[in-house]
């Protein structure tokens, strides 16, 4: 009987009639609700009706049965419902097959693991025999390359530029406009977004319009050109364009926008788009007012932390002081400690600045300093309070912070320890004060970590590597010498890994990199562009060494100013010369001096003889003189003039 009434059930289906499948399954299920059969047939009447979450309801009273017969329908209802990690459990165990590849990576796009979704698109294209399928999977990588260029991992990125059939589509147009608005080439991503909005549907005319929009309706054309409208909005405020950015605002219609997080977006580019002269109250109004989007309509990371950062600043500008603790300090203990998680350290600064109390310099130092000493190893906390110092020009204090939080780090969480970042921080701190030899050590303590992880960073050991060439220890060069070796493995065109290893080795064991110096570009190679005088008339200060040379130069210049080219004095004007003047006479060399300290000088008469012999310093003393000469010494006491002219008081 149930076999009969699920064969009438499929021939009698079709894309119009799921609601009278879905009665007939619950007529089946009424009198055994255990039928797999019925369930799987309701589950996706349920889906093609978009009642994600009915279906989901139904694999849950199912249990692992119908999830396991029903694997691909399963994914997908959690996937829509925003229940990704379900989802791709459910994908990995039963279901296979080119549609789960389609699947898995929306799946893996969506939680924001653009690596594998990318692997999974690349793979789907290879397969050239489904062609209906190419423009989808086309449009499809390049926003995965844009997501992947948006989270930080360029490398992974596989398209470039736009092809010319790329570019007959706006969907591809617009992505790739995303593409080049994540890589900051905001120029090129207006040019593109332009022309994407010129190719929509809802601008083109009729006869141009391809079969694919014909199912749209006037309303959901339109509402396509919201997300583009809005992404304009953010790349005119990043060019610095605010009169076209306050142009653009009247063709972006908010709450036409059906998605939470564009409207999200598009409310925050909104307010930042209008003058910053604005009522704080009212700004903060205007970002609360579109509620968080949830489950598959959610914000990306990036995305959710950018509007974080914006609310707590409003929050701020408000002096919600107190919410801005209880609501950071609660997403806080929720999220692993210590953290380099982007929205972790985040919170920890909006924490920060509102104990703080929006104050700066060292009124913040002595509020948040406290809390640092409670929490020694959140890093937002850690880099606020080394912010304050360096603001202040306490670099000592800041290297202070600095290492104390990181010998924290030492026994709880290694890989934190020795973060490239974290790590930039303190060398640059290190530099400020001069400390060479503290920047070999901690480089070499770092290298020595990551040289035992599986993908140590190239950056941090290139630094490690080059900071101990510097060492006079053979120990440092053996070290160094062994990373520059290692990094030459990994890439063996790398010229500074290359000339890094013969430069630690040349005074080791020169043997064992003499054959290597061919691979080497000689100097004059290198400096064969370079103008040396197109450089310093640029403004390029010279070395310390020609500095000196040329002000050396220049003195001895001035110094042969009163010589001509020949050698020959110059002449000089004859009212400046004396009435008396012989040329060809000697001059006088003590002319300069008064006439009385001049050594042909001879006083005349008795008193002028006296007078000369009493003021010639280094002369005879006459010593009968000396005692002869009346002493002259002050009262004891106060003289009789002192009485005589004292004037009588009142007795």
């Amino acid at each position: 009987m149930v076999a009969q009434s699920l064969a009438s059930l499929l021939q009698r289906a079709s894309i119009d009639d799921h609601e009278e499948v879905i009665q007939s399954c619950d007529a089946v299920l009424a009198k055994s609700k255990s039928d797999l059969k019925a369930q799987h047939m309701k589950v996706v009447a349920l889906l093609k009706l978009d009642r994600y979450e009915e279906a989901l309801k139904i694999f849950e009273a199912g249990g692992d049965d119908l999830k396991n017969s029903a694997g691909l329908e399963y994914a997908y209802a959690s996937y829509k419902c925003g229940e990704l990690e379900e989802a791709t459990e459910a994908l990995t165990r039963t279901a296979s097959g080119r549609g789960a590849s389609h699947l898995e990576a929306q799946v893996r796009y969506r939680a924001e693991n653009f690596r594998r979704a990318a692997e999974l698109y690349e793979e789907l294209s290879k397969d050239t025999s489904y062609s209906q399928e190419v423009n989808d999977l086309n449009i499809n990588s390049w926003a995965t390359d844009a997501q992947l260029q948006w989270k930080g991992e360029p490398e992974f990125v596989r398209h470039d530029r736009l092809s010319r059939e790329d570019l007959e589509s706006f969907e591809t147009t617009y992505n790739g406009a995303c593409l080049n608005i994540a890589k900051g080439a905001f120029k090129q991503g207006e040019i593109l977004l332009n022309r994407a909005q010129s190719q929509h549907p809802a601008v083109l005319p009729e006869t141009h319009i391809c079969r694919t929009s014909e199912d749209l309706s006037p309303e959901e054309k339109t509402a396509e050109l919201l997300p583009i409208a809005v992404q304009q909005l953010y790349v005119l405020i990043r060019l610095g364009k605010l009169e076209e950015a306050e142009a653009a605002l009247k063709d972006i219609a908010v709450e036409d926008i059906p998605e939470l997080s564009t409207k999200k977006i598009a409310r925050n580019n909104i307010v930042l788009a209008r003058p910053t002269a604005v009522n704080p109250y009212i700004l903060y109004k205007a970002l609360h007012a579109t509620p968080d989007a949830t489950n598959n309509d959610r914000l990306f990371e990036y995305q959710d932390r950018d509007l974080i950062g914006n609310s707590h600043a409003a929050d701020l500008l408000v002096q919600k002081y107190d919410g801005i603790i209880r609501s950071t300090a609660k997403a806080l203990s929720k999220r692993p400690s210590p953290s380099t998680d982007t929205i972790t350290n985040l919170l920890s600064v909006s924490n920060a600045a509102a104990h703080a109390r929006n104050e700066t310099g060292p009124k913040a130092l002595r509020k948040i300093t406290p809390l640092l000493e409670r929490r020694p190893t959140d890093l937002g906390l850690l880099l606020t309070v080394v912010q304050l110092y360096i603001s202040s020009g306490n670099t000592a204090s800041a290297i202070t912070a600095m290492e104390r939080s990181l010998r924290s780090l030492e026994e709880s969480n290694e890989s934190i320890r020795f973060n490239p970042g974290l790590l930039s921080v303190l060398v640059s701190l290190y530099q400020l004060e001069g400390r060479t030899v503290q920047i070999r050590n901690t480089l070499a303590q770092a290298a020595a970590y990551w040289r035992t992880q599986p993908e140590p960073p190239a950056s941090l050991l290139r630094a490690a590597a080059a900071s101990l060439l510097h060492s006079e220890k053979r120990s440092d060069l053996a070290t160094a010498g062994e990373l520059f070796r290692g990094l030459q493995q990994q890439d063996a065109n790398d010229r500074v890994a290359i000339a890094g290893y013969v430069a630690s080795q040349a005074t080791l064991d020169y043997a064992q990199i003499e054959s290597q110096l061919d691979s080497l570009p000689a100097v004059s190679d290198l400096i064969a562009d370079v103008d040396v005088s197109a450089l310093e008339s640029a403004g390029i200060a010279p070395s310390a060494s020609s500095a000196a040379a040329a002000a050396a130069a220049f003195a001895g210049a001035r110094k042969r100013t009163a010589a001509t080219a020949d050698g020959a004095r110059k002449r000089v004007r004859k009212s400046r010369l004396p009435k008396d003047f012989d040329p060809a006479k000697k001059p006088d060399p003590e002319r300069w001096l008064p006439v009385r300290d001049r050594s042909s000088y001879r006083p005349k008469g008795k008193k002028g003889k006296q007078r000369a012999a009493a003021l010639t310093q280094g002369g005879p003393v006459n010593e009968k003189a000396e005692e002869s000469a009346p002493q002259q010494q002050k009262p004891a006491g106060g003289s009789s003039n002192a009485k005589k002219n004292k004037k009588k008081g009142k007795r």
